[in-house]
Order: structure tokens, then C-alpha cells, then sequence
């Protein structure tokens, strides 16, 4: 067999081997083996180049008759007159060029480094040192031993620098594999783990409640769901600062998740809310440890040398009892919890065969239907203003309930109420109606604001979707730039064929589009490059913990990144503070939205709130005249 056909048989089953290679140790040692087992050369070893002072070789892996060689000398890629930087190994790290040596035992020793002054006793006669090259960058070394002298001509050369190659790519392609995974596994943590406290969060505790009635109902067991508010956050925030409000929360996840121990799972699930699932328990366990809770948990806590009792209380509700979901075991729980309040020990079971709540969310889903037939909403629109000029470049349109007889409905409760309904596209209409209005109103004035529409899931999935909004622009006359649209990024992976059908539908009438709420729907950066899209929005929860959180800070400055190197804008939800917005300005953000920019207000107010606003008069240096 020929030296050539030699080294064709190597760059195959190194090919093969880089094919199933799941992570880089394995990739590193199973191609050493094959350039020797298959290979037929006597010894092959790789080596990253460090950047330390001596610029060491570091071997990590090797196949073959190498008999204590690696361990010889310090191998070293540095400039100089020394041994080592005259070595093939060095030679072919600095020049980023591959060094071959013919016949070792023709070379004065007094020109080799000591490792390679004594190869001959180890069986090699010639060898070939090529560059692991990734984006220009030489990484490291693949130095080959041949038993035969001549061993490496020509052809052999480069059949064996094209199996380098490949190595290189191969390692190249693990690293990333690896960053992905990891960013990956970070966007998973903050989507299920609150970052302030590291506890899971409410859709987390969801899932593991989900897991714990199953088991229950199968074993014909009972278990407990107790949930402790703690009445004094808002005070504490409101007075002392948000630092210190943070810092009671804290305190509070670190005491209950000792009280919980090992068996309990413990969970943020509101902003001063916990819970804690206690399986296979009785009415008279979950009562002992909300007893202890309160003794132990409770205690007051240190602020600056002031103490203040965090006045908790609990609510218990039990399964099967109470319910058998995890919405109804953990709404039963916080209904417990405000009845809870009046007690003289702060905890107590949840009462009452009927759900008082139920009842107003039937009386209120009626009335939300007549609320969207009537025109009884009401249009709030919250502004976004370019980090960069410091100027309003837009407004995001929102929906608002003002109740006649319990006054503003919060904005998360009737938008689930219109989900349990099958109001979400009636009440997309209505929206949808409003803001061509208002873009119309502003457009007569010679306002060019562009307005932009939250679109669901479901609205993904109406077939007149497209028509609709056909027929809005064709009543309105209005240039499709003053209108746009935002698609949470979850909406768009529950459907990613049809969502990204009905997308490629709406750019065609010339509109932005926005992926809102970006980094907790696990789309994939394949599927994103194929969104005609043109700006991220990233999720507030990791913007308003951005600067206490490293994992929070990391998520945004990867995705700013990653939006500006695929062509599209980044706009920042939650922006809550002075703070934040300097540093999305370091980052290179394109836009801002939160309440330091602006709080959502009616649409009517809008001009005259613009007119009184900072950002009307921004600063020559891109910001507002603020402070």
C-alpha cells in the first residue's frame, strides 16, 4: 500500500470519526487512534497552544507508541533561539503552515528539542506537525510519527492537512454546539427559575404540581398546597427602595426553603408570593408546617439595623378536597391565604363549597363580550423612543377595561378571562379596529407614529386574518410603515409552519414585524433566520434584572447582538429605570419601552403628553433632558 493511498484511507475514517463525534475529548483521542490503528503511523498527538508567558503546547490528546514522550520536555510554540521554538510542532503553531521532517536520524540533535532528539529510539523517522486552524486563528497542533523515513511526501501531506482540516472544523463545530447548549440551558433557567431568588417560578411549579396530583391520583393519595403572601413587600419597596424589597424576598426563599427541606418543593409564584408542595400529606401536616412557617419563617427581618416583621400569611388547600389541577389547588390556596389575614395565627385551610371568584369570572366573561360588541373598551397606547436620537419613534398599542361597577379590570386578568372565553379574536378586532383609527387621526395632523398590534396565537390561526388587515389599510389609506405588529415569540413556535405562512403574508402588505417577549419561546436560530421579521423585542423579565443578574445581563447582551448580526432592531420591554437605560445604551440597543420611557395612556392623551415630555427635546448627545 502506498503512502498516498495510506493517508486517503486515514482522511476517511477520520471523516467517519468526526461524523459521530458528541463532544471534543472524544473527537480529539478517537482521531489519534484512527490515524495510527487505521492509519498504520507509529504516534499522533494533539495540543492546544496557550497564551501564557511561555506559550506552552499543551498535549490533550494521543494514540500510539509514545512511551513517555509527551513528558520529554516543556513543548512551547515561542519565538526564539531555544530547543523547543526550533521544534516542527512550534514551527507550524507560529507560521500557521504545515512542517514536515523527512528523515529524523539525519539531523544533528543539537538542532532538535530534546523530545524529538530521542524519537529515533521510539520508532519515528520522520513526522508532519500541521496547524489547527479555526477562523484564522491557530488553536493548537496535529503532529503525526511515521516508522518510515520519507514517510511524507507531497500527496501524503496533503490528503493529511485536509484530515487536519476537518479536525479543526470538527472542533470548531463542538464549541459552538456547546455555546448553544449552554445559552440554551440559561434561557430554560429563566424561563422556569426566578431570578431574584433562583427558586422555581409559577410555570415551573405548574408543571412539577402537574407531576404530584398524577402520582397522587395513581396512589390514591392526598396532598398539600400552601401558599404564603408576604403582606409588607409593597410597603417595604414603596418606602425603602426596590433594593430593599428585593432583599426581603430573598430572606424569605432562604428561610422557606430550609423549613421545606429536601421532600417539599418550594416556588416563587408571584411578586411577594411562595408556595410550597407538600405530597402524600393530610389537612394536619400542612397545618403543622404552616405553624412552623410562621414561627420560624416569619421572624422579623434586618433592614440596615431596622427590623420589620414581614407580616405573612398562609393558605392550604388540599387534593383532592380542594381541587385536582394545579389552578384550582393554587388559586384555592391564595383565596385561603387572604382569609388567612383575619386570623389570629396568620394561616388557615381554604372554606366554602363555593368559589365566590368563579362565579365574578362567569359574571365578567359576559360582561367582557358585551364590553367588545358595545365599544366600552378603551385604547392605551405606550410609547417607545430610540435609545440612540433619545426621540419617540413609536407607540404600542394596548387595550384597557374600565368596569362600571369594579372600575379598571387589570389587564393580565381580562385577557385571561377573553382566552377561557373565545374572545381573543373578537377582541384582536376590536384593537386592530381602534389603532387604524388612531394611526388615521394622527396621520391627518401630519403625524407619521407608527402604532404597533399585539397579535395571539389564535389570531395566527384565523384564516380572515390577512384580509382583515387588507381591508383596514384599503378603509383607511394608510401607509403600511405606521402600522405594525408583534408576535410573541411562544405564539409563533406553537404553530412554526403556519405562523411563519401567515408572517411572510403580512410583510407582504409592507408592515414591521416584531417577535415580542423574545428569549422564553425556545424558537431556533434556524427558524428565526427564516421569519421575515425586522426587530426583537426582548423580555422584560430579563431587562429589569439585567444589572443584579449575571444571567439576566448575558441574555440581553447576547440577544442585542444576535438581533444586529442578523439585520434586525432590538428593542428592550421594561425599561424601568435611568440605570437600565444607560446601560442598554452601552450594549448599543435600539429602542426602549417601559415606564422610564412612558406609561401606557389613553391614545386621546397622547399628543399632549408627547408635547410635555422629555423626549420631545432630546439631548445632542442622543438621550432626553431628563435629570
Amino acid at each position: 500500500m502506498s503512502y498516498a493511498e495510506r493517508a486517503l484511507r486515514t482522511l476517511s475514517a477520520g471523516n467517519r470519526t468526526l461524523l459521530r463525534a458528541q463532544d471534543e475529548t472524544t473527537l480529539l483521542h478517537d482521531m489519534c487512534r484512527v490515524i495510527v490503528e487505521l492509519g498504520g503511523y507509529r504516534m499522533a498527538w494533539v495540543g492546544f497552544a496557550e497564551h501564557d508567558e511561555s506559550r506552552t503546547i499543551r498535549p490533550v490528546a494521543h494514540h500510539g507508541v509514545e512511551e513517555g514522550f509527551l513528558g520529554l520536555a516543556h513543548f512551547s510554540w515561542a519565538d526564539g533561539d531555544s530547543p523547543d521554538a526550533r521544534g516542527p510542532t512550534a514551527k507550524a503553531i507560529r507560521t500557521g503552515q504545515p512542517v514536515v521532517i523527512q528523515d529524523l536520524q539525519h539531523i544533528p540533535e543539537i538542532q532538535l528539542p530534546i523530545a524529538l532528539a530521542e524519537s529515533y529510539k521510539r520508532g519515528y523517522a520522520a513526522l508532519v506537525a500541521f496547524p489547527l486552524v479555526i477562523d484564522g486563528t491557530v488553536i493548537g497542533n496535529l503532529t503525526i510519527f511515521a516508522a518510515e523515513a520519507d514517510a511524507f511526501d507531497e500527496c501524503e501531506c496533503k490528503l493529511l492537512a485536509e484530515m487536519a482540516d476537518d479536525l479543526a472544523f470538527g472542533i470548531a463545530m463542538l464549541r459552538m454546539r456547546e455555546r448553544h447548549r449552554a445559552a440554551e440551558e440559561t434561557i430554560r433557567h429563566m424561563a422556569f427559575y426566578d431570578a431574584l431568588t433562583d427558586l422555581p417560578n409559577r410555570s415551573s411549579l405548574g408543571e412539577t404540581l402537574a407531576t404530584e396530583i398524577a402520582q397522587a391520583q395513581q396512589e390514591n393519595q392526598s396532598m398539600a398546597v400552601l401558599l404564603l403572601k408576604v403582606g409588607r413587600f409593597q410597603e417595604i419597596s414603596d418606602t425603602l427602595g426596590y433594593q430593599e424589597g428585593d432583599h426581603l424576598i430573598a430572606e424569605m426563599a432562604a428561610r422557606l426553603r430550609q423549613i421545606a427541606g429536601p421532600n417539599k418543593s418550594v416556588a416563587r409564584v408571584g411578586e411577594d408570593e411562595f408556595a410550597i408542595i407538600m405530597p402524600r400529606s393530610t389537612a394536619e401536616a400542612a397545618m403543622r408546617v404552616a405553624h412552623h412557617a410562621m414561627r420560624e419563617a416569619c421572624d422579623p427581618v434586618d433592614f440596615a439595623g431596622l427590623a420589620m416583621d414581614p407580616h405573612a400569611h398562609i393558605g392550604i388547600s388540599l387534593f383532592p378536597g380542594h381541587g385536582n389541577t394545579p389552578e384550582a389547588l393554587l388559586r384555592r390556596a391564595k383565596i385561603a391565604a387572604v382569609q388567612a389575614r383575619r386570623t389570629a395565627c396568620k394561616y388557615t385551610l381554604y372554606k366554602g363549597t363555593e368559589d365566590r371568584e368563579s362565579t365574578r369570572r362567569l359574571e365578567l366573561m359576559s360582561e367582557l363580550r358585551s364590553a367588545i360588541d358595545q365599544n366600552e373598551l378603551l385604547l392605551y397606547c405606550q410609547p417607545k423612543v430610540s435609545i440612540r436620537s433619545g426621540e419617540i419613534c413609536g407607540a404600542e398599542a394596548l387595550v384597557r377595561w374600565q368596569h362600571p361597577q369594579h372600575g379598571m379590570i387589570a389587564t393580565g386578568e381580562f385577557i385571561a378571562l377573553a382566552e377561557h372565553a373565545g374572545l381573543i379574536m373578537p377582541l384582536t378586532r376590536w384593537v386592530l379596529e381602534a389603532a387604524f383609527r388612531q394611526s388615521y387621526a394622527w396621520y391627518e395632523k401630519g403625524i407619521k407614529r407608527p402604532l404597533s398590534v399585539n397579535l395571539s396565537a389564535q389570531d395566527l390561526r384565523d384564516p380572515r386574518l390577512i384580509d382583515r388587515i387588507s381591508g383596514l389599510f384599503a378603509t383607511w389609506a394608510l401607509p403600511p410603515e405606521l402600522v405594525q405588529f408583534e408576535l410573541t415569540e411562544s405564539a409563533l413556535m406553537e404553530d412554526p409552519a403556519g405562523a411563519l405562512e401567515t408572517l411572510d403574508r403580512l410583510k407582504e402588505l409592507g408592515v414591521e414585524l416584531f417577535i415580542d417577549d423574545f428569549g422564553i419561546g425556545y424558537s431556533s436560530l434556524s427558524y428565526l433566520q427564516k421569519l421575515p421579521v425586522d426587530s426583537l423585542k426582548i423580555d422584560h423579565s430579563f431587562v429589569t434584572s439585567m444589572l443584579t443578574n449575571s444571567g439576566s445581563a448575558v441574555i440581553v447582551h447576547s440577544t442585542v447582538e444576535l438581533g444586529h448580526n442578523l439585520g434586525l432592531g432590538v428593542v428592550a420591554e421594561g425599561v424601568e429605570s435611568e440605570a437600565l437605560w444607560n446601560r442598554l445604551q452601552e450594549l448599543g440597543c435600539d429602542t426602549a419601552q417601559g415606564h422610564f420611557v412612558g406609561r401606557p395612556i389613553p391614545t386621546a392623551q397622547f399628543d399632549d403628553w408627547e408635547a410635555q415630555s422629555p423626549w420631545s427635546h432630546p439631548t445632542p448627545g442622543g438621550g432626553a433632558a431628563l435629570h
